[in-house]
């Protein structure tokens, strides 16, 4: 495809407009991808005699080998393979982002990736809402080169001859938007793919689609997808016949598709129900490379030579330069230009150090009360910038004897990092710190203009050492310097793989050797010039440019950091200047001198005998150091110059190669194979040069130093010759302890390694290193990786820095910053997952990111043969740093964990890399028969689950009988008995009763209303009437006047007047399932159905009847009807389901007379409802039970209603708790919205609501009304909160009923209290109830659902097999009971349905009796408590709807528990939701806080779904708060909003689909 990178300005217009043509049936998917390249190919060829044969090929890469030095690298201005694609679009940063390439790895990956091509699998891009995550601005992102100390080593090796292939492979980036599937007929751009360009003459294989998820297996590893996918918004037919116009659909069948891979080879069977063990462990594998060599033997650095001249302390060898050398320079320091600033000679260092001491020791307190004493340990905060304040503090701490401690300079208060250095302070006890007065000056002060107080820190005092600030010693004092002891002599600082910072401790005695050995490894000399490019207050910077430097005299040039920013070359010009003879860098300074290197010609070299690279221990600087060879060996450079060391904070230096005589041959490269090491065994690479990993030794050990190689987890075994361990170190210059904690110290410091029958090998101690690697032949040291760095997964060891250096070696990087990328593992189902963080760039798009990452997974995959986690990009500059510029990897890591990292692109895989997933239940053949369960005897211990509330008793008084017949007999009757009698009051928002209905009034205003009917309505008896009224005394009223007049009322909720579109249509479509005859309404509500407005959203013009209530004619009825049987219809009961089945489908339960007046009479028996009592309804009265206590209840009980419309508890939040307390409510019946309400908004102010007066303690039943399992911590946290205002504990219950029946369950006030269980999660997964302690793990709480009402009987069935079960199983609930509804009303005449969901029976047991289905799933245990009748109370627990139950893995989950924990993830998630789609678990999350936070929620809820309910979501979606649909009793919707989503009607933040 070399054509597509060429000039097409040359051609003429016609071929230009037929290719654009092309690409338009392309895109359009009028053309297939061959035809197109075909067609392409033709109109060019006239054009392109020299170019269409051509096929770019790799560069060939040199063999390493022993005669002679070798270049793995190009030099940087040779044209790269990479042309064709910067030919296409200019490289941002410039040469810059040539750095870090390394053919050999490159060319790895590119194989790798190249693996990969022949799939052709789709996988989908997120998608993210345009307003969403605005890039910073380019100007204030991170240039390409601040990389530093942890990030450029394993970034240096991975890339070049990546492009080439790449080039052949990708082409531009239109073309992955214009390639489609040509899978099907169906749609050819229905999921286009990103697949991998291939030759001309391979046909293109079609992507033949697997069946549905069928063969969903996650095991051993395998090859990735090629990811990335454009969608077309087109019509895609998902199931047969179904089209869904929507990208959501699309996207998501794209993802299934990635899915649908032949998986590995099945686990073992795996099931055990109560088992603890949860995991499946996976086999070991028999061909796992193992260890053969014989036990290793420990390795003897060369003696430490005895010089007669040594000093017998460093300060001794200060002092003597400082007297007989005054004039000799010690130190030279640049400015920002790399110019030299200023040089400080031995005399002035002397001089310095010891006008400090004395000040340090004599001036600061009282000659009484010193500050300091010696022993003490301060603090040194300098800049890097200014090494000669930082050189003579720590002289001048060393003379005083006082201990210094290098520190970073905190600049803010909420610096990465600067709690652990606090932590730091803490332990060595620091409360003193030396500082310069232009750093104090920086230092970020509070208003008062004093010195802040950082996070973490101890009080300190400062000091500033200027040395106009300082006291010259009086003639008589003299320092004393003592021989070197072990006491401590400093303490350097180390962060963990935690991030916590401990102070390593260096005695003196150990400071003394450590220079010595350096000195005689180093071969240092007296009066040579060293280049320092390092740190200079810790590590090989301090050990070699501070301390081993004035030890011999040396002149040391250093080179900060912000120098090497500004001019990378600077270090070079110092070598060649000063004509320096020992140069100490970092890979990183080799890099960017390589860079830099084109515009000074005249360097030269030669000069140097020793150039250190301090990270040379990382497997990755190889490359760096054969690259600068490469370029600098023309400019005088030696190749036996280059001296890798490795070191640790613990051991100081390790090992250092040793500069080699001219013309010796270079030391042999170990060629690993990264399969051994992640075994941890070294395996020569022979076949798979992909996944090779090249190192270089880092010479001999130390003089007189011991080194062993041991075990780097459990107790210290001796390794074999053949494998990875951990350098242990015995030296007597090295650390001592960590300073202040001796806990952590034993194990690091006091290794004493053992054989491998668990002996120890002798008496001393060694110290651990924290470096992974092994001895090789003639004893050299290779280093493969640190501890720090390693990521153990399944049993298997990954080095992060390799994981770096693959993820850089995917070109093209114009995504990442390079220097800017952490990795690391956590815990998420008891195994490490590895994540990666990298900083994206500005300009980077979307579509070059997702790309860049997909690809960084395959690579991950074929090299390394481990699966990523998480990738996530996050913006330049986001990623908290250390001082000198790296990542801080703890801290990324607990941002990750605790949704603080606001990533703005993530690609989650758990599909493919979490492997230990349980094996999925396989469910048991349906097969059931009276052997199953005897009835009546006791089988296996178990009970038949069944339960039933009292008896409904006869109706002994005369009078009554009638009324308990008919509701519209009950209010004439009690007109005419008590007339007067008030049986409604409607309060306002402000508790006022703006309304009252007594008997009379009642009965009156139905009959007027009967009037209107007969008069306006022509209506028929048996007709529907749909009653549209606000909740109020009208529509009672309305009710009662249907009733007279022999129609039948359907209570409808009005539309809401701001929000007409989404809720008149659900006015409409009831209207149109009853299909009503007519219409009662209020004026106002007439109007709006009429308006302008409403005709937007329905047809106005075929509303049937209306009548307006307002005005009502003054003649009362002829008669009133009375129904001829109890058996006919009263009401019909429309209820918004959270199922989208009952709505659309059934429409309403039918109520006949008889249900109704023996509903009301088990409520009135269950509450003890009297005329007398007076009771708080704060409920909506369109449906269920809300409707039977707000409308029936009081008319058939007598007793006094109190009516509180829930909306206007959103103007006054207290009003339905200040009414109980007003009116002294004893019952009172309330929703959950209600209650969450009450307990969101009203939680912080039960103080003022106490000063108010406002008194629960009459309270004695407060009942939540619901068909849901009862929510219990809002009903916990509701009694905890306003216990303070009296409520009892006890009063709080719930009511449970359903479409079949409205009330099954109710707290009333004779019954035992509620109880509540905990029973084990995983055995409810398989319809299994065991119950289990309160807090043991993987333990769900239920409460009661209320007593069973009287006359009602459950019975617990098995769905499927519609046989009873035991008490120990969950199943469907079924119910018998003379309130029962008759069934649904419904426009199909779904005779087999009714049957089925109101009239059927069981399959054995008791055959006769008739049940109806629930649709509810839950089970019922005998509890301890005695019931009304003096037997055992047999509680029932509702656990959820069985149409909403998820069917996962074989496994049946509820919900309800997945969203409770995706709530709990992360502090901004407002409300969840979950539903499945084709076998993939959709997770929906409310956003309540920034946009930035939306990507954070990604990983979280994946992380917690996986760990509490051992599921892998599919795609998470962040959307807005208030998404989610609720119905009106508070209950998710969320089929409605399944619908929705794959309708994309969501407008969604974020969409992740996770692979």
């Amino acid at each position: 495809m070399a054509d597509r990178g060429m000039d097409l300005s040359g051609i003429p217009k016609e071929v230009r407009d037929h290719l654009a043509e092309l690409e338009l049936e392309l895109s359009e998917g009028d053309i297939t991808q061959k035809g197109y390249e075909k067609k392409r190919a033709k109109l060019l060829a006239p054009f392109l005699p020299h170019i269409t044969s051509v096929e770019l090929s790799l560069p060939d890469v040199q063999q390493q080998s022993s005669s002679g030095p070798t270049s793995d690298e190009p030099s940087p201005d040779a044209p790269g393979p990479s042309s064709s694609s910067g030919s296409r679009r200019n490289r941002s940063g410039g040469a810059r982002d040539d750095r870090y390439r390394s053919d050999i790895h490159s060319e790895a990956v590119q194989a790798a990736l190249a693996k990969h091509k022949e799939e052709k699998m789709a996988l989908p891009m997120p998608t993210k809402r345009r307003s969403a995550f605005v890039q910073s601005p380019v100007e204030n992102c991170t240039p390409p080169d601040t990389s530093s100390a942890s990030e450029d080593e394993g970034s240096l090796r991975r890339q070049a001859a990546l492009s080439a292939a790449l080039a052949q492979s990708l082409q531009s980036p239109d073309y992955w938007i214009n390639r489609s599937v040509q899978s099907s007929s169906t749609s050819s751009s229905a999921s286009s793919t990103l697949s991998h360009g291939e030759n001309k003459a391979q046909p293109q294989p079609t992507s033949a689609l697997a069946d549905l998820l069928a063969s969903t297996r996650i095991g051993e590893r395998r090859s990735r997808p090629s990811f990335r996918g454009h969608v077309c918004d087109r019509r895609v037919y998902l199931s047969p016949g179904v089209p869904v116009n929507s990208r959501v659909s699309t996207k998501i069948q794209q993802l299934l598709n990635t899915l649908k891979r032949p998986k590995r080879p099945p686990l073992s069977e795996f099931f055990l129900d109560d088992s603890e063990e949860i995991v499946e462990v996976p086999q070991a594998d028999p061909n796992t490379p193992r260890p053969e060599g014989r036990q290793i033997i420990p390795v003897k650095g060369e003696p430490l030579g005895v010089v007669s001249n040594w000093p017998p302390a460093l300060q001794a060898a200060l002092a003597r330069w400082g007297a007989t050398q005054a004039k000799s320079p010690a130190l030279t320091t640049l400015d920002v230009t790399g110019k030299p600033l200023y040089t400080l000679t031995y005399g002035k260092l002397w001089s310095r150090s010891l006008k400090l001491a004395y000040t340090l020791l004599n001036k600061l307190g009282t000659k009484n009360e010193p500050v300091l004493k010696p022993g003490d340990r301060v603090a040194l905060v300098y800049p890097n910038s200014d090494p000669a304040m930082f050189w003579v503090a720590f002289y001048g701490c060393l003379l005083a004897e006082v201990i210094p401690v290098p520190i970073e300079v905190p600049l803010s208060r909420q610096d990465a990092g600067s709690l652990q250095i606090g932590f730091l302070l803490g332990s060595c006890g620091v409360s003193l710190a030396l500082t310069s007065e232009i750093c104090l000056k920086g230092l970020p002060k509070t208003p008062q203009g004093e010195i802040m107080q950082f996070k973490g820190w101890p009080r300190m005092k400062w000091v500033v050492t200027d040395t106009k600030y300082l006291t010259k010693p009086s003639k008589d004092w003299q320092p004393h310097i003592p021989t070197a002891n072990t006491d401590t002599a400093y303490i350097e600082y180390k962060a963990s793989k935690e991030g916590t910072v401990m102070g390593v401790a260096v005695s003196k005695v150990a400071l003394l050797t450590h220079c010595q050995a350096l000195t005689q490894a180093c071969n240092y000399c007296e009066g040579e010039t060293l280049v320092n490019v390092l740190d200079c207050k810790k590590d090989m910077g301090l050990w070699h440019g501070v301390l081993t430097s004035v030890m011999n005299r040396i002149h040391t040039i250093t080179v900060p950091y912000a120098v090497m920013k500004a001019c990378p070359m600077s270090w070079v010009q110092r070598v060649h200047i000063h004509k320096a003879r020992v140069a100490l860098v970092k890979c990183r300074d080799l890099h960017w001198a390589m860079m830099a290197h084109r515009d000074q010609k005249d360097t030269n070299l030669s000069s140097i005998r020793m150039l250190i690279v301090a990270d040379g221990a990382n497997p990755w600087s190889v490359s760096s150091c054969d690259a600068f060879l490469n370029v600098f060996q023309s400019h005088g450079l030696k190749p036996e110059v280059i001296c890798p060391c490795a070191s640790s904070p613990e051991a100081l230096t390790v090992a250092i190669r040793r500069p080699g005589a001219r013309g010796t041959a270079l030391p042999a490269r170990a060629i690993l194979s990264m399969g051994g090491l992640s075994h941890g065994v070294i395996r020569v690479n022979t076949e798979d040069k992909n996944s090779a990993l090249t190192v270089q030794d880092v010479g001999h050990v130390m003089p007189g130093a011991l080194m062993c190689i041991v075990k780097p987890d459990g107790p210290p075994q001796l390794c074999k010759t053949d494998e990875i361990g951990e350098i242990v170190l015995n030296s007597r210059a090295g650390g001592t302890m960590y300073y202040g904690l001796p806990g952590v110290t034993k194990n690091t410091f006091e290794v004493i390694p053992v054989n491998l029958a668990g002996a120890p090998i002798g008496e001393i101690p060694f110290t651990r290193t924290g470096l992974l690697g092994f001895v090789g032949p003639g004893s050299l040291v290779f280093v493969v990786g640190k501890n720090e760095g390693l990521l153990t997964v399944s049993g298997r060891r990954h080095n992060a820095d390799d994981l770096v250096a693959t993820a850089l070696a995917v070109e093209p990087v114009k995504t990442v910053y390079r220097g800017r990328i952490a990795v690391f593992s956590v815990t998420v189902f008891y195994d490490e997952r590895i994540v990666i963080v990298a900083e994206q760039r500005p300009d980077a798009s979307e579509e070059d990111s997702f790309q860049w990452m997909s690809r960084v997974l395959q690579a991950i995959d074929s090299i390394h043969q481990v699966g990523l986690y998480c990738l996530a990009l996050v913006p330049a500059n986001t990623l908290p740093k250390t001082p000198l510029g790296g990542i801080h990897i703890s801290e990324t890591k607990q941002n990750f964990l605790e949704g603080n990292l606001h990533p703005c692109n993530i690609l989650l895989c758990p599909h493919t890399c979490v492997t230990n997933l349980p094996k999925p239940r396989q469910k048991q053949p349906v097969g059931v028969g009276p052997a199953s369960i005897m009835v009546g005897n006791l089988v296996a211990g178990k009970r038949m689950a069944q339960a039933a509330g009292r008896e409904l008793g006869v109706v002994e008084e005369e009078g009554l009988v009638r009324k308990h017949q008919f509701l519209s007999e009950a209010l004439q009757w009690r007109a005419q008995t008590d007339p007067d009698h008030v049986l409604y009051v409607l309060l306002n928002a402000k508790g006022v009763a703006v309304c009252t209905a007594t008997c009379v009034q009642l009965h009156k205003r139905a009959e007027k209303i009967t009037s209107a009917l007969m008069e306006r309505g022509g209506l028929n008896t048996g007709d529907n009437v749909v009653l549209l009224y606000p909740p109020g005394i009208d529509l009672i009223a309305a009710f009662y006047g249907c009733l007279y007049a022999g129609v039948i009322p359907v209570t409808v909720r009005p539309p809401h007047p701001q929000n007409l579109t989404a809720t008149l249509p659900t006015v409409r479509m009831i209207i149109d399932v009853s299909k009503a005859a007519c219409i009662l309404t209020t004026q106002t509500l007439m109007r709006i159905l009429r308006s302008r407005e409403a005709a937007a959203s329905v047809n106005i013009k075929t509303w049937p009847t209306i009548i307006d209530t307002d005005d009502l004619p003054r003649r009362r009825p002829p008669q009133l009807y009375k129904p001829p049987t109890a058996e006919m219809l009263a009401y019909l009961d429309f209820s918004v389901s959270t199922t989208v089945f009952t709505t659309a489908l059934n429409g309403s339960s039918e109520m006949s007379h008889a249900a109704v007046s023996t509903l009301c009479r088990s409520i009135k028996l269950q509450c003890e409802l009297y005329s007398s009592r007076q009771i708080a309804i704060c409920l909506d009265p369109y449906c269920g039970l809300g409707f039977v206590q707000w409308c029936l209840s009081s008319v058939y009980s007598g007793h006094q209603s109190i009516l509180i419309p829930p909306m206007e508890l959103e103007m006054s939040l207290p009003l339905w708790l200040s009414t109980l307390s007003q009116y002294k409510i004893r019952d009172t019946f309330c929703s959950y919205s209600v209650m969450e309400l009450c307990t969101k908004g009203l939680g912080t102010q039960t103080d003022a609501l106490k000063a108010r007066g406002v008194n629960l303690s009459c309270v004695r039943s407060c009942v939540v009304i619901a068909e849901e399992r009862p929510r219990l911590a809002l009903t916990q946290s509701f009694s905890k909160l306003f216990k303070d205002l009296g409520l009892s504990p006890r009063a709080v219950s719930t009511a449970f009923g359903s479409r079949v029946n409205l009330a099954i369950c109710l707290q009333g006030t004779a019954g035992p209290d509620p109880s509540t269980v905990y029973v084990d999660m995983k055995s409810l997964r398989h319809d299994r109830v065991r119950l289990v302690e309160r807090g043991a793990p993987q333990s769900l709480s239920l409460m009661e659902s209320g007593t069973i009402l009287p006359g009602v009987r459950v019975i617990i069935v098995n769905p499927e097999t519609r046989g009873p079960l035991g008490d120990s199983h969950l199943g469907e609930i079924w119910v018998n009971s003379p309130h029962s509804a008759s069934g649904y009303y419904t426009i199909y005449g779904e005779e087999s349905l009714q049957a089925d969901h109101f009239n059927t029976r069981l399959s054995f047991g008791e055959p006769h009796t008739l049940w109806a289905r629930t649709g509810y799933l839950g089970f019922v245990r005998r509890t301890e408590l005695l019931g009304a009748t003096g037997d055992r109370h047999d509680a029932l627990f509702v656990v959820g709807q069985l149409d909403e139950t998820l069917e996962l893995r074989g496994l049946r989950y509820h919900p309800i528990d997945i969203e409770t924990s995706v709530s709990r993830a992360h502090r901004s998630i407002a409300e969840s939701a979950v539903f499945t789609w084709t076998n993939l678990l959709v997770v929906v999350a409310e956003l309540a806080g920034s946009e930035q936070e939306a990507l954070d929620l990604v990983p979280l809820v994946t992380n917690v779904v996986l760990e509490e309910h051992h599921l892998i979501v599919g795609v998470v979606v962040i959307v807005d708060p208030g998404v989610i649909p609720i119905n009106s009793r508070g209950e998710k919707q969320r089929m409605h909003l399944r619908d929705s989503f794959l309708a994309d009607q969501l407008d969604p933040i974020y969409v992740a689909y996770n692979m």
